[in-house]
């Protein structure tokens, strides 16, 4: 039973109403500003399972050879800021340290499994992702940028090889 003094506009359940509807009208505009938002953000380019051809994207190799498996190859279409992000684009996961985030890729594609190396810090120089660069059909370089700030120039091809340091094991496509 609601007393009187309750719908009173002083009383305490007027107010209860007012604090819900105010939570309410303001959770309805949050939800239409994310949903206007996200309809005018473009969707992201989807990855090709090739190389890329010209200058489309940024071709990404990834060796798993020291990890018993074989090379995938695909392309991120368009400019990729950085190395990071040309490997996401290209439809890789990534996982970084919990120390350093990105900033140090730790797995690509769950690989190596948490198991084998929990990603906390920086794994051993006998089991890291090795970070390389290539012009199209030429020869590996050893980055001496993290992939979280080098910028890969469209036409270029990215190269990730698990182990120590080896270059991946496939030419530059």
């Amino acid at each position: 039973m609601t007393c009187r003094a309750d719908l009173n506009p002083g009383g305490p359940v007027f107010r209860l109403r007012s604090i819900v509807r105010v939570r309410l009208a303001g959770l309805l505009a949050a939800t239409v500003a994310a949903v206007a938002l996200t309809a005018v953000e473009p969707a992201p380019q989807a990855a090709h399972a090739a190389a890329c051809t010209g200058t489309s994207g940024v071709t990404v190799v990834v060796d798993y050879a020291a990890l018993g498996g074989g090379v995938q190859v695909a392309c991120a279409l368009g400019d990729p800021a950085t190395g990071v992000a040309a490997l996401q684009g290209a439809g890789f996961t990534v996982t970084g340290t919990s120390r350093w985030g990105l900033a140090f890729v730790c797995r690509i594609n769950g690989k190596p499994t948490s198991a084998t190396e929990p990603c906390v810090n920086t794994p051993p120089a006998t089991a890291y992702w090795s970070y390389w660069h290539a012009p199209a059909g030429g020869s590996w370089s050893y980055s001496s940028s993290g992939a979280s700030s080098y910028n890969p120039a469209p036409g270029s091809v990215e190269g990730w090889a698990f182990g120590a340091g080896a270059a991946p094991s496939i030419a530059a496509p």
